[in-house]
């Protein structure tokens, strides 16, 4: 049984509390915590643990093995680092960080405090992901031509005005950094790294300081041309969370309000995944899907030596070097090539 702490009862807190409740043979929750009082104080009552408002008072407990850290983008490195260096294991939101300096820091800290450090990616770990996946390791596309990721979503005024830090630079950028995060992920995931990078991103309705919508033509070592159109002013609600591959032997688009569907899957050659692919379609109950308790599955095994990290701390880099240099075009007006 490992003993696992919560830090930021916020919005994605709740999936985090599903999850844990789900695994309840192998993980306890025994404390949460949170800035703002009376969240702590609901979430600690409503799971029937202790809260604390002072994070470094609740790691002094002693008997915490791991800490899920659910806090506001820019502030993931310096929870992560904290709890690290208390000797837990840390499971970091997504993006975990938004500075390359401050995540290589944590990198760092759980390397020498000889912790593991697995960072929030549950899309990897949809249904229709693992069979568009699978299809990839096959070899059923043939050569590679073009990838699209389109994120078509509404997040009204009042959901930035929900929490001061929003929207900001400081600690949480905007719709590639944050909403868009899970599908810059999967393109790196399924078709490899980026050489290059192109954009343009605007502030076009939201009264915030990041952006609210964007475009960006990746360039993939492996010449594969790829693009993602991101917006946040979807009317009347979220639309499309989707992820198109045309290559020489297949077309594939996994679309849906945040993949959760497959609208085309066609094949030159059969295989026994095409009579799965109804099965496989889902209704989420929101964007973020069911992929956290999966997600948790994987920190379970590796936490009891029987799997590998689905991603760690160096795989979760990749994706926020990627938004970064997404950005840097965008402010530059030039391309921007990887590693920066």
């Amino acid at each position: 049984m490992l003993n696992i702490a919560l830090v930021g009862c916020g919005r994605i807190s709740k999936n985090h509390f599903e999850s844990i409740k789900h695994f309840s043979d192998d993980l306890k929750l025994v404390a949460v915590c949170d800035s703002v009082k009376e969240r702590a104080k609901t979430a600690g009552k409503e799971q029937g643990v202790d809260w604390y408002t002072d994070y470094a008072e609740m790691l002094n407990r002693g008997d915490i093995d791991v800490v899920s850290v659910c806090t506001p983008s820019g502030l993931h490195p310096a929870h992560g680092i904290q709890a690290a260096k208390a000797g837990c294991h840390v499971i970091t939101e997504k993006p975990m960080g938004i500075t390359l300096p401050s995540v290589d820091e944590l990198i760092r800290t759980c390397d020498e405090s000889d912790v593991h450090l697995f960072v929030v990616k549950q899309n990897r770990l949809n249904t229709t992901m693992q069979l568009l996946k699978r299809a990839l390791d096959k070899d059923r596309f043939g050569q590679i031509y073009m990838v699209q990721s389109n994120v078509f979503w509404m997040r009204p005024q009042e959901y930035y005005d929900m929490a001061k830090w929003r929207g900001t630079w400081e600690f949480d950028g905007g719709a590639f950094m944050n909403q868009a995060s899970h599908y810059v992920d999967a393109l790196q995931w399924l078709i490899g790294p980026v050489d290059h990078v192109m954009a343009e991103t605007a502030t076009l309705a939201r009264h915030i300081e990041a952006e609210d919508t964007g475009s960006a033509i990746l360039r993939f070592r492996n010449g594969v041309i790829g693009n993602m159109n991101v917006t946040m002013l979807t009317y009347p609600k979220n639309f499309e969370g989707s992820i198109t591959i045309i290559g020489e032997k297949g077309t594939v688009k996994v679309g849906g309000v945040a993949i959760n569907k497959i609208e085309k899957w066609e094949f030159a050659e059969y295989d026994d995944d095409d009579a799965i692919i109804e099965k496989s379609n889902y209704n989420p109950p929101n964007v973020y899907g069911f992929g956290h308790i999966p997600y948790y599955e994987n920190v379970i095994k590796v936490l009891q030596g029987e799997s590998e990290p689905n991603t760690d701390g160096r795989s979760g880099r990749k994706s926020l070097e990627l938004i970064l240099a997404i950005y840097q075009s965008a402010k530059t007006g030039k391309r921007v090539s990887l590693p920066l």
